[in-house]
C-alpha cells in the first residue's frame, strides 16, 4: 500500500507523486561509475519518506557488507560483521577540515569552495569517494563536510540524508 519511487520509475508525474504522503525511495545502484570501475564504492539506498522528509534510511555497501542506518527519533548506526554500533557526526571546531568530495561529480563550484576553505582555515584534508558513502563518512564522524554543489536527485541522497540527520548532522 506504500508506493515505491526509484530512478528507474521517475517517469511517475511529479504532480502525482508530490501528493504522496508516504513512499519508499529506492536507488538500487548508487554510484554507477564506481560499479563499472569495480572500485567497490557503490551502494544500495533505501529511504522511507513521510511528509516530504526521510524518516528511515538504509545505505548498504555490497562489497564491504557495511550498512548505515538512520531512523528519525531513534538515531543512527553502522553495522559491520554482524555488529551494530551507534554513530554520530563530529563537531567541527575550525582549523583543518576533512572534506569528502565526489570522485565523479566534483566541478568548478566545489573547487571554489575548497579554495575558500583553504584561505579561511589554512588547509584541508580530502578524500574522493563515489556514491552516498561521502554522506555516510560525515554521519560516522570520519569527515567534516561533503560539498555537493551541483545537481543531484532525491533517490541519490534521501537515505544517506536520513543517516546524517539522525547522527546529528544536517544536509542543506
Amino acid at each position: 500500500g506504500i508506493p515505491v519511487l526509484s530512478e528507474e520509475s521517475a517517469k511517475v508525474d511529479y504532480e502525482k507523486r508530490a501528493g504522496w504522503k508516504r513512499f519508499w525511495l529506492v536507488d538500487p545502484l548508487d554510484g554507477t561509475k564506481e560499479f563499472i570501475n569495480r572500485n567497490g564504492e557503490f551502494t544500495v539506498n533505501i529511504a522511507l519518506i513521510d511528509s516530504h522528509r526521510p524518516v528511515l534510511g538504509v545505505v548498504y555497501v555490497p562489497v564491504t557488507r557495511v550498512t548505515y542506518l538512520g531512523q528519525r527519533g531513534r538515531g543512527a548506526w553502522k553495522e559491520q560483521a554482524g555488529k551494530r554500533a551507534p554513530i554520530s557526526v563530529r563537531a567541527y571546531k575550525g582549523g583543518r577540515a576533512t572534506v569528502v568530495a565526489s570522485r565523479s561529480h566534483r566541478g568548478e563550484a566545489v573547487d571554489r569552495f575548497l579554495a575558500r576553505l583553504e584561505s579561511r582555515e589554512g588547509g584541508y584534508d580530502t578524500a574522493s569517494l563515489g556514491s552516498s558513502l561521502k554522506l555516510c563518512m560525515v554521519a560516522e564522524g570520519s569527515a567534516d563536510i561533503y560539498p555537493r554543489l551541483g545537481p543531484t536527485s532525491e533517490w541519490d541522497t534521501a537515505a544517506a540524508q536520513c543517516v546524517v540527520e539522525t547522527a546529528g548532522g544536517a544536509v542543506i
